[in-house]
């Protein structure tokens, strides 16, 4: 019997589904779980499906209840086998992230471009081995992988890194990021992504850039109101991370090559994008944090002393902060904060007491006023160029990631022949943004109010 067309697209799927004479034509060719298969790699929603098949065979069979039964328990039975063995047997869109988070970490996301090419590596190492100039192996491997798949960005060069693998990368980066792992970040499915944000700067007579409510008796008229809403627009940006191996590791010993690229390469891809989260300029990289427009810096204290922090610079940070972000906020402060921040006193009358370390024997707190102290080489120190944003206090959740997330990695002889060397070079592009437009001035108070606020210069 001649093989019968299947559809490729999910809604032209969803109407064969909805039509019982033509799932019997393929239940009769023995090709109903190609169909399946097909409208699973199409979408993971199974209820969806399920839902499809039911109203088609409740519609088909009215009134025939032994009939339509059998009709049911025999295509029930052919998606349960098929999805089963397809492995996306489960119950939903929301179960199968879980499930996914669970098991590859929080970084992996099933429909990134690089997903198909999951199961074609074990390691990051096996995935680089396979690109590296000298194995032959490698080059037959790419080339099924390049006929099957069609795996190489024509428009960039390279070769795509499996989705497993990024996300490994990613997941091992989130240990040592600060901002990544409490922003919120944003899968771009393009280069250039809007995204929705409440134009607003202040409370005085309306929230959310325009919406007001009065109190009218029956009968009164309401007032017209509008939000007015702006975006934030994400464009991504090339990060390119680059090491040398000598090619003699990469002959005689594949694993401690692949303790040097699992271990090093996360760890630097998390450096580079932390410091162009915090501080980035916004040309050709991220727009940092402490760039952002909303970001608000906390004037110093009369004749305070150049490059030091007192108690009262922090309490007065702590009450700009938004109050729905004081239960996210942290506090990020450069290593050479912290001589000022274990010797800061409240001053009592004429004499004072030490208000964060009150000995030397145990380690310092961990918080401020409640909130995790983080120390990092990532933000400008304190003294330098300015005298500003040594220390901050920021809610990440207000902070925007676009991810492209998609990799490329390629390998280069070239760049260190002379020294036989091999260039590595793996490239993700992303991007980062506040989500605010500028700092808020509320309803009652003239101090405008952010969910990013720094320290100001104390020069």
């Amino acid at each position: 019997m001649a093989k019968i067309a299947i559809p490729e697209t999910s809604e032209e799927l969803e109407e064969l589904l909805g039509d019982v004479k033509r799932v019997e034509q393929y239940i009769t060719a023995g090709q109903f779980p190609d169909v399946i298969k097909a409208y699973a790699r199409a979408t993971d929603d199974r209820g969806k499906l399920a839902e499809i098949v039911k109203e088609s065979i409740d519609a088909a069979f009215a009134g025939q209840d032994a009939l339509k039964t059998t009709v049911e328990e025999t295509v029930k039975a052919a998606m349960e086998k098929t999805l089963g063995e397809y492995g996306v047997n489960r119950p939903s869109m929301a179960d199968s992230v879980g499930r996914d988070a669970a098991e590859h970490g929080a970084a992996y996301n099933r429909h990134a471009i690089g997903a198909h090419l999951d199961k074609e590596f074990t390691s990051t190492a096996d995935f680089l081995i396979s690109i590296w100039h000298q194995n032959q192996a490698g080059q037959d491997r790419w080339r099924k992988i390049r006929n099957d798949y069609s795996s190489i960005d024509p428009a960039a060069g390279g070769f795509l890194v499996p989705e497993i693998l990024r996300s490994e990368l990613l997941r091992l980066a989130l240990e040592s990021s600060v901002v990544r792992p409490r922003a919120r970040v944003i899968p771009m499915d393009s280069a250039r992504v809007p995204f929705p944000a409440i134009d607003t700067t202040s409370h005085a007579s309306s929230v959310f850039g325009g919406i007001t409510a009065t109190w009218t008796e029956e009968g009164g008229t309401l007032n017209e109101t509008e939000a007015r809403f702006g975006r934030v627009v994400l464009q991504a940006a090339k990060l390119a991370t680059h090491c040398d191996v000598p090619n003699e590791l990469l002959t005689d010993s594949i694993v401690s090559f692949a303790a040097l690229i699992e271990q090093l390469l996360p760890e630097a891809i998390a450096w580079y994008e932390d410091t162009a989260f915090l501080t980035g300029s916004g040309v050709g990289q991220p727009l940092g944090v402490l760039n952002s427009a909303a970001l608000v810096s906390v004037t110093k204290e009369t004749n305070q002393v150049a490059d030091t922090i007192v108690w009262e610079n922090l309490v007065k940070m702590y009450s700009r902060m938004l109050p729905g972000s004081l239960g996210r906020a942290v506090w990020v402060a450069n290593n050479d904060c912290f001589p000022e921040l274990a010797t800061m006193a409240l001053s009592v009358g004429t004499g004072g007491s030490a208000i964060w370390m009150n000995n030397g024997v145990n380690g310092p707190p961990a918080t401020i006023l409640g909130r995790p102290v983080i120390l990092t080489e990532k933000v400008p120190t304190i003294g330098g160029a300015g005298s500003g944003k040594d220390i901050s206090f920021i809610d990440f959740g207000y902070y925007l990631i676009g991810d492209r997330q998609q990799m490329r990695a390629e390998s280069s002889i070239h760049a260190k022949f002379t020294t036989d060397l091999t260039t590595y070079r793996v490239i993700e592009r992303v991007d980062g943004r506040g989500w605010l437009l500028s700092a808020l001035t509320p309803a009652n108070s003239s101090n405008t109010l952010s969910p990013f606020v720094t320290l100001g210069e104390r020069g």
